[in-house]
């Protein structure tokens, strides 16, 4: 009885099977160092943690990938970036809303008065009729005085120069003291 497959032909396909898998297994072993390399630079910037990282996986191979996948980063460096600018975009959207200072409520930039509790918000310009805010006493859209405010805008024609005499004014000495004078003689 002759056999299928002769010793020698037997040996020839397990030294065949024995380089495929071999080679399959230093593929392997070179894409998961490389996947480890880039998967690392997009989780740290530090040089020396992805130079470590990449070292582990290649020396150890699977159990050094094992470790690696245990100590990464959660997140990558896109995602954390993300992540800064959405809550950049929340407390920015928080800042811009007002909110009454009486009640609370969100109020439009456009409103004199709360809607909900009638809290003064604003103040109209009588010169120029814009809004602006209670505490100022000049509006900066006309530089008109606010009334009743105790700044006003003093021109400076209306200022007396240093040094010189107005020749409108009088000297005068006031009359109590010329009073006290005439009594004294």
């Amino acid at each position: 009885m002759e056999a299928f497959i002769d010793l020698d032909s037997l040996g020839e396909i397990f030294i065949y099977l024995s380089a495929f898998f071999g080679a399959f297994l230093a593929a392997l072993w070179l894409s998961l160092v490389f996947w480890t390399y880039r998967d690392i630079r997009s989780r740290s910037r530090d040089r020396i943690i992805q130079v470590l990282a990449t070292l582990l996986t290649a020396l150890l191979f699977f159990p050094g990938l094992l470790v690696y996948l245990i100590l990464r980063p959660k997140i990558t460096l896109i995602e954390a970036y993300q992540r800064t600018l959405e809550e950049e975009a929340l407390l920015s959207e928080i800042e811009t809303k007002k909110a009454c200072p009486g009640c609370g409520a969100s109020i439009q930039n456009n409103w004199q008065v709360c809607a909900y509790c009638h809290t003064r918000i604003r103040k109209v310009c009588a010169n120029c009729t814009e809004l602006l805010e209670l505490p100022w006493q000049i509006c900066p859209y006309c530089a008109t005085p606010i009334p009743g405010s105790p700044h006003t805008v003093i021109e400076l024609e209306d200022l007396p120069v240093p040094g010189t005499i107005d020749e409108t004014a009088e000297l005068s000495v006031p009359e109590e003291k010329e009073t006290e004078i005439s009594e004294d003689a």
